[in-house]
């Protein structure tokens, strides 16, 4: 990697030329992305907001390659030009690298070992008793490599040193865009995001990101989430997202937020696990992407976003949740909906409505928000103390949490369209949709921990055909057990707990394993994958 004085990782992937041969049986997998193509209306945006955008989508770029160095660590463009067949090649730029991220990271060429759980974060021959026993600067630092020093113990490098001659240019590419910006709040976090880049000190961008609220185009960018370390959830990895707000859906929004601090009080659980006041501004907002890089264009493709990440900034902010609605139809027409046909009982399948799909997607995000940060004991934050677990846990709770905000908000009125079932049977289909992505996502996970417990507590049956049915009764207990469940865990801290709750339902059994084969056989896609760009865009 660029400028880093100390001894680099020899993590790069060794590839031999007869690596890049696909592993038998594996043809199917090659057509599980539907393609979407990424377009949204600009005429409304100013010339300046135009030649902004571009600038935005140059710098986005940039992230795509670091997260290439962080997933990968070898030359992306040596590999992928090494392909003779387009769809293969297609296939691992989809998933940045030789693994196939929705079907565990198992390697889909010959020739290449397992995908090593800490990416490109750590030494690879560091074991993880060793990273426990040493003592360094910045060890758990979500801003930092590992790398041994020149006596060959580990040692931490900040990625504005170890990538620092592209985050230069990113930063600078930001620095111009704000110039752009017409918006002052939108000017001012992209100069502040910009010097984050160099400094390694994104709070205050995270902050200043937090009180933007009128402006029409949106930028995430940066070192964002952990699950690419699988190792120890530390280290986060680089991503873009460059959005436009959609302003009549998000009018729609606006008023959930405000019900955060009563939805918290209420929460199925003791009350030191809700003490944690979430802060009452967060806002939801629907946009349309125009540009993924990195992380966030990694085989399944995110829907929705809830930052900030950092504890400090949601307990004091909140934070902010947006719908991806774009991307969400372009899952719900494609997938969803085909699922549904397949494995909802008939009479249920008209409860599978986009305004549910949307809904419980939304609170997924907004139920982030709800629980707590920090450990009861007070040692330090649930995702310190869960490690490689919390990311599973987290998307678990928002999953669980999303569905109990539904029933709260439908008694109380606040939600007006549809019913229970529509939010419940969407649901039930939008987990084989995400139990899909695999074992190695921290949605995945989730998923599978989820399924398991609904079966076991009747939430759902399964008919001959292989059907399913929801008990609306039943899933009403399940999510609220569930839920005091994850809640206490996470407040007590309990790696011991989390690991077995992981291992003992964290995995398909035989009915679920063939819905998923129902639905190979019926080739309905798995996720989407996206042409976009300035062309796309006219840019």
């Amino acid at each position: 990697m660029t400028a880093c004085k100390d001894a680099p990782q020899d993590t790069a992937i060794k590839q031999s030329e007869a690596a890049i041969e696909m592993v038998a049986d594996l043809d199917s997998r090659l057509d599980i992305y539907h393609p979407v193509t990424l377009e949204a209306d600009l005429s409304h945006l100013s010339d300046n907001q135009k030649k902004m955008v571009a600038l935005l989508i140059d710098a986005s770029k940039i992230m795509d390659d670091l997260f290439w160095k962080q997933a990968y660590g070898g030359d992306k463009n040596a590999f992928l030009s090494a392909f003779d067949n387009d769809k293969l090649r297609a296939f691992a730029d989809i998933n940045y690298g030789p693994w196939d991220r929705l079907n565990g990271d198992k390697p889909f060429l010959k020739g290449v070992d397992e995908k090593p759980l800490g990416a490109q974060f750590y030494p690879a021959d560091m074991t993880k008793e060793e990273f426990e026993k040493a003592t360094f600067d910045d060890k758990a630092g979500l801003y930092s490599i590992v790398v041994r020093d020149k006596n060959g113990s580990l040692k931490a490098v900040p990625y504005s040193a170890y990538y620092q001659t592209e985050l230069s240019e990113a930063s600078q590419l930001l620095l111009e865009a704000s110039e752009l910006a017409d918006n002052p709040e939108f000017a001012n976090y992209l100069k502040m995001r910009a010097e984050a880049l160099v400094t390694d000190n994104y709070q205050p961008s995270d902050f200043a990101w937090m009180d933007m609220k009128t402006n029409p185009i949106e930028l995430v960018f940066g070192p964002i989430e952990t699950y690419e370390d699988q190792l120890f959830g530390y280290r986060a990895a680089f991503e873009s997202y460059v959005l436009v707000k959609d302003m009549a859906w998000s009018d729609r929004l606006s008023k959930y937020a405000a019900y955060l601090p009563e939805l918290q009080k209420g929460l199925p659980v003791d009350a030191p696990y809700k003490a944690q006041m979430p802060g009452a501004n967060a806002d939801l907002n629907a946009y349309d992407v125009i540009y993924y890089a990195g992380h966030s264009n990694a085989a399944s493709k995110t829907i929705a976003i809830n930052l900030p990440n950092d504890e400090q900034v949601q307990l004091e902010k909140g934070t902010r949740r947006l719908q991806l609605k774009n991307a969400m139809k372009a899952k719900f027409d494609h997938i969803l909906v085909p699922i549904s046909e397949q494995l909802i009982v008939p009479e249920q399948r008209k409860h599978i409505t986009f305004d549910a799909f949307f809904a419980n997607t939304m609170f997924h995000e907004v139920a982030h928000g709800l629980g707590i940060k920090t450990t009861l004991d007070g040692k330090g934050t649930v995702r310190q103390a869960l490690k490689e677990h919390a990311s599973a846990l987290e998307e678990g709770k928002a999953d669980i949490l999303g569905l109990y905000m539904v029933q709260q908000l439908l008694e109380k009125g606040v939600i007006t369209e549809g019913q229970i079932e529509d939010y419940y049977v969407t649901f039930m289909a939008g987990i084989f949709r995400s139990v899909r992505f695999g074992a190695s996502s921290a949605h995945g996970k989730a998923n599978m921990v989820r399924f398991n417990y609904f079966a076991e507590n009747g939430a759902f049956t399964r008919n001959e055909e292989g059907q399913y049915a929801v008990n609306i009764d039943k899933m009403a207990e399940a999510i609220n057990s569930l839920s005091n469940l994850i809640l206490t865990i996470q407040g007590d801290g309990d790696y011991a707990k989390v690991a077995s709750l992981v291992a003992e339902k964290g995995k398909i059994d035989k009915h679920l394993a063939a819905s998923l084969n129902a639905l190979s056989e019926a080739n309905i896609p798995v996720d989407i994958t996206f042409k976009q760009g300035k062309e796309v865009l006219g840019l």
